[in-house]
């Protein structure tokens, strides 16, 4: 189960007996459904099932009021997958080849001449900066309006090239439901990813029910102007804020002003992010989704084809009590199954 005051489980499992007995816990939502019905009654179930239920109700000794209930989600891996690239990272290299034409520049510069070759994860692998300046190189001087109606088109059009499916159809169901759960019984979720703010707020709300205003990512540097008399913002060169890592609590402290309770996550990027929510921080809960399942989605770890390391967050989970989701034994779906869409 999550980091969740050991030293009181005995305590806290005779008041919640006690609370259950009077009627005092009720888990599924008002329509009665089972919760996280995609999910395998599993101990990574059964341990955020817990968790919500020990924060959320009156008299636990670990409830927390509603203010306090924050739950960050990373994206890429965590939400929807990251194989066999970020589904950014392949905007950025539709874009790239959209405008090659114009921009005779670009063979001078060795990331973007890998990129355009097909080497998009040598690129990213050199560096999350590396990345941001793909997505400079495309949006440099475009209003974010502009942008927004790029990314737009862009998922009404493409196609993911393993599932054949819009990207905007790729996130995880179980994830899904648990952003549901959480969203039920009174928490806030916040997105908080390596991968670009504003490309993710043009979806975010559509595909997991996150507003802009909960998004928070890596970004550039924005100016304003008045273009014929009217407001716009636009898109400039330069990196203010890399969201990943060590840059992930530092997001989170600025953009939220609190520490979270409960941390979702997949990699070794997330590693900082879960021990800022759980270490010496009660309750709090962390967890991990460890992508085991090659047939469905995919499985890697130490070496995925793309991102998404997960080495030294795996073997620090344990001793910090965060939950491991193993994807082919927790879960039931991978993906909402949709009339005529191809399966795996």
């Amino acid at each position: 189960m999550g980091r969740l005051c050991r030293r009181r489980l005995v305590g806290r499992g005779i008041a919640l007996a006690i609370l259950l007995c009077c009627g005092g816990m009720v888990m599924a939502p008002a329509g009665g459904e089972e919760p996280l019905p995609s999910w395998h009654d599993s101990p990574a179930r059964t341990a955020i099932l817990e968790f919500v239920e020990w924060t959320t109700t009156p008299g636990s000794p670990d409830f927390l009021e509603p203010a306090a209930r924050i739950a960050v989600f990373d994206n890429d891996g965590t939400l929807w997958p990251e194989t066999p690239l970020p589904f950014q990272a392949q905007f950025v290299v539709d874009e790239l080849k959209r405008l090659e034409g114009d921009h005779p520049e670009w063979k001078e510069n060795p990331a973007i001449t890998a990129a355009l070759s097909g080497d998009v994860t040598g690129v990213l692998r050199s560096g999350p900066g590396q990345g941001m300046m793909l997505l400079e190189a495309t949006h440099a001087g475009m209003t974010v309006d502009e942008f927004n109606d790029r990314v737009r088109r862009w998922l009404d059009t493409a196609r993911h090239p393993v599932w054949k499916r819009p990207y905007s159809d790729l996130a995880y169901q179980p994830m899904l439901e648990v952003l549901d759960l959480l969203r039920d019984r009174g928490f806030t979720p916040y997105i908080v990813s390596g991968g670009g703010a504003d490309f993710m707020r043009v979806w975010a709300e559509e595909v997991y029910g996150i507003p802009p205003s909960q998004v928070i990512g890596s970004y550039g540097k924005v100016r304003y102007e008045l273009r014929d008399d009217r407001p716009v913002l636009v898109k400039e060169g330069g990196i203010e804020l890399i969201d990943d890592r060590e840059g992930k609590p530092v997001g989170i402290h600025r953009f939220i002003g609190r520490r979270p309770v409960a941390c979702f996550g997949n990699s070794d990027g997330d590693q900082a992010m879960l021990e800022w929510t759980t270490i010496e921080h009660e309750p709090a809960f962390g967890l991990i989704v460890h992508h085991t399942d090659a047939v469905r989605e995919s499985a890697y770890d130490a070496d995925p084809k793309g991102t998404g390391k997960l080495v030294t967050a795996l073997e620090a989970a344990p001793r910090r009590g965060w939950v491991v989701v193993d994807m082919a034994r927790d879960w039931k779906v991978v993906f909402k199954p949709v009339d005529g869409a191809p399966q795996r």
